[in-house]
């Protein structure tokens, strides 16, 4: 399976007094998440996208999930806190050779490499993509890439 891992766009908001939980998108964030989503599908990437319910990660998937004309659901298996052990119980009973999961880090890039071995640092609207064994809740990380490629 292909699994991609997307985190989440910018969310930072210097007065925010309400709970992190809450942060939405910043206007930057959702531009680059929408470049970034355009270059994916420049590349014919058209995963489900399952996503964490937190407002900045759901609306990153809406956004990757227009741009790339598929489905998205919310999973809270992707809350903060996800891990390879959560995963597995995501995708218990899936079938599909694409999946895209959206949501946070430091969970995505500890959660790489518990799958893989390869300790890697996903930043903001970073794509990670990994060749996923479910059968051995192992994988291969193939390509990641940072934000700013979608720049170029």
């Amino acid at each position: 399976m292909k699994l991609y891992f997307f985190r989440h766009g910018e969310a930072d908001w210097p007065n925010w007094n309400k709970p992190d939980d809450d942060r939405p998108l910043t206007k930057e964030g959702a531009k680059e998440v929408r470049r970034v989503a355009k270059l994916l599908s420049q590349l014919k990437i058209a995963p489900l996208i399952l996503t964490s319910p937190l407002p900045r990660a759901s609306q990153t998937a809406a956004i990757a999930a227009e741009v790339l004309d598929v489905k998205m659901r919310e999973e809270n298996n992707l809350k903060p806190g996800f891990n390879a052990a959560r995963l597995g119980k995501t995708l218990r009973g899936f079938s599909a050779d694409s999946l895209m999961v959206v949501g946070h880090e430091p969970d995505f890039s500890h959660t790489i490499r518990e799958l893989t071995g390869g300790a890697i640092k996903l930043s903001k609207t970073g794509v990670a993509l990994v060749d996923f064994d479910e059968s051995s809740m192992s994988g291969r990380l193939r390509w990641l890439l940072p934000p700013k490629i979608a720049l170029l």
